[in-house]
């Protein structure tokens, strides 16, 4: 067995030996709001920030929380400790548990993936460690990803007899379909720069520049329209599961939708009338 094998099954033995310990603390995540930024912070590093139950439904309600907020421009996921997550909590999954149980854990995967893609605001990955399985999911799924060189991701449910399956989902839709077949068939992990080179990564940067290059990302996005940001994404997801032909025409029925906001109306003016644009940020109000 290689050293990544070997330290990844010892982090899941850990994981399953502490699997009580959210409950018996309290929230397994920190959360700050603060200058139109929520900063969520997986803080279970007992379990290596294993994707509990109860950590999953506590990254649901954070994402969702306060999402109609105006003053919420952007949600930060990051970690304490140096593994960014374990995955799923394996002992939540043994045999041990009830059928009922399994369903549950991934039908809050589910969820928790939903949450990130139906959020109104854009939703960054800031690692700075490992993130494994659900843990690498996770990473994926968000909007944009930024982590430090010394990140690594892997799948290695296929060691433990469990297959990545959902985990491939996110994967498979951002990264070449080589590297997604090599992380899902052999479990082996993938370095910080293979991962931007594969797409999974948006930016890699060295650990002590980690907050100032996420902070960066966060403050180009306050300088948009919440609003037209909002209607992006939102038709960004959408037109991923469409024919190129119908997500043309989608996409025309949207751009129309976006002149008629606001906002839409307010950037175009602004770049007409050479001035810096006031944004609404969605608040109704009479123009």
């Amino acid at each position: 067995m290689n050293r990544v094998n070997l330290f990844i099954k010892n982090l899941m033995k850990q994981a399953c030996r502490n699997s009580y310990y959210s409950t018996q603390t309290g929230n397994p995540v920190l959360v700050e709001f603060e200058d139109g930024v929520k900063n969520i912070i997986l803080s279970d590093e007992k379990t290596r920030n294993a994707l509990s139950i109860v950590m999953m439904k506590s990254l649901i309600d954070n994402i969702r929380k306060e999402e109609h907020n105006p003053e919420l421009r952007c949600i930060v996921i990051g970690a304490n400790g140096k593994v960014f997550s374990a995955g799923h909590n394996l002992k939540e999954l043994s045999s041990e548990k009830d059928i009922e149980t399994h369903k549950e854990v991934f039908s809050l995967a589910f969820q928790l993936m939903n949450a990130i893609i139906d959020s109104p605001v854009p939703v960054i990955a800031k690692v700075n460690g490992v993130a494994a399985a659900a843990g690498c999911q996770l990473v994926a799924q968000c909007d944009l990803s930024i982590c430090s060189r010394q990140s690594s991701f892997l799948t290695p449910g296929v060691n433990f007899g469990i297959f990545c399956s959902t985990p491939g989902v996110a994967l498979s839709r951002k990264l070449h379909q080589s590297t997604t077949l090599k992380m899902l068939l052999t479990g082996r992990s993938i370095s910080a720069d293979e991962a931007k080179t594969a797409g999974l990564i948006t930016e890699v940067c060295d650990e002590n520049e980690l907050d100032q290059i996420v902070t960066s990302y966060c403050d180009d996005i306050k300088k948009k329209s919440r609003e037209v940001l909002s209607l992006g994404k939102r038709f960004y997801y959408e037109q991923l599961n469409l024919g190129i032909k119908e997500a043309y025409r989608t996409g025309r029925d949207v751009m129309v939708e976006n002149l008629q906001l606001r906002d839409g109306r307010e950037g175009v003016d602004s770049f007409i009338q050479k001035r810096k644009a006031i944004w609404k940020h969605g608040i109704t109000e009479s123009i």
